[in-house]
């Protein structure tokens, strides 16, 4: 029987420009369906959490601007699921919006926080390791993060390096790395310390808020002026006139590489954040010399190592390509190396300068 104690909190405020131009400010990543299942990954998000915890303990945090697309997609949500940003100030604010409005419904909340765009492979074994954390900050004062096993030596995660006492599987962390370099994530695979930092953190609201209180008191006095408004048809009002003054921080940086009680879940239900057009690639279906096509039809011919995505049903034929993004979305075509993906944002800044916001 799920707890309704336990609450979820759903990230989905994003633009995901490092995966322009399949993924625009108008319709960013989380909307999109990269694997012809018919669901979106925010779609695909919120049916996994309804495994654990009531619908209606589901939260969505989003920007203004993505309100009408996350009722389109959720329908089952009501208007009070969605917690919605006036201005981008990156993951501690908005976690400390939607801590601030569970405690004043459940001031006993144990609460999940969860990406929209990442890819569960195994999604018992999530529901499992999801259901043990939220058991574990039930009774216990900590934050815990889940760390994924690694694969492999890669730079575009950060990393945690974990203590060897461990509880369950559960063990205290040591530090927090963000992306190496490839020289310094071979040697954190390599000493078996280290597990990559997946974004999903499980706590008790009280926990969190504590938190704040410590580590990030400007935010947490911010948001305190409004304590009695949470949860009230005055909340709006106050979050679009308060959320400007947060500083634009990540909870990783903000608390959890500064806080001295957080834990670790070593995972491994197979996990990608799908941050970059490398780690899509990496997780599709690929053909004998390693290329991978999404949503059409590919013919590749003295090619290799290619990821070729299209918005429409569409023939791409590519002849001595190696190691390339052939990305298309309505009006704009990207060929980009792969090895070069880093540079699409500076792409997407310079678009928009030059031709203006119609392309982005």
């Amino acid at each position: 029987m799920r707890n309704n104690h336990n609450y979820c909190v759903i990230m989905s405020g994003g633009v995901g420009s490092r995966f322009w131009p399949f993924s625009k400010e108008g319709k960013p990543k989380q909307f999109l369906d990269f694997f012809g299942t018919g669901r979106s990954l925010l779609q695909s998000t919120f049916d996994r959490f309804k495994q654990i915890v009531p619908a209606e303990n589901i939260y969505i945090v989003t920007n203004d601007a993505y309100a009408e697309m996350t009722k389109k997609q959720l329908p089952e949500l009501k208007d009070n699921q969605l917690l919605l940003e006036p201005i981008r100030r990156n993951t501690a604010p908005a976690i400390a919006y939607a801590s601030f409005r569970i405690n004043a419904i459940d001031p006993n909340a144990n609460i999940v926080v969860a990406p929209s765009d990442h890819l569960i492979v195994n999604t018992d074994e999530f529901v499992a390791d999801i259901q043990k954390g939220l058991d574990f900050v039930n009774t216990n004062p900590v934050l815990l993060t889940l760390g994924i096993k690694p694969s492999r030596p890669e730079t575009g995660y950060g990393y945690i390096q974990v203590n060897e006492e461990e509880t369950g599987g559960i063990h205290k962390v040591k530090a927090f790395t963000e992306k190496p370099n490839l020289e310094l994530a071979k040697k954190f695979v390599d000493s078996g310390e280290f597990v990559w930092n997946s974004g999903i953190f499980l706590w008790n609201v009280n926990t969190i808020l504590d938190a704040f209180k410590k580590y990030l008191p400007d935010i947490n006095q911010k948001f305190s002026e409004g304590k009695e408004v949470f949860n009230t048809p005055d909340e709006k009002k106050f979050v679009d006139a308060s959320f400007p003054f947060c500083p634009n921080i990540s909870i990783d940086y903000g608390i959890l590489e500064k806080a001295d009680n957080v834990y670790v879940n070593i995972s491994n239900f197979g996990w990608s954040d799908l941050g970059t057009w490398g780690a899509l690639h990496e997780i599709s279906d690929k053909d004998g010399e390693s290329n991978a096509s999404l949503h059409c039809k590919s013919l590749f011919v003295e090619s290799n190592d290619n990821v070729v995505a299209m918005s429409e049903d569409k023939l791409v034929v590519l002849q001595g390509l190696d190691g390339y993004i052939v990305a298309e979305s309505d009006n704009v075509l990207m060929i980009c190396k792969k090895s070069e993906e880093q540079r699409i944002k500076h792409f997407v800044t310079d678009v928009k300068f030059r031709y203006g916001d119609e392309y982005v």
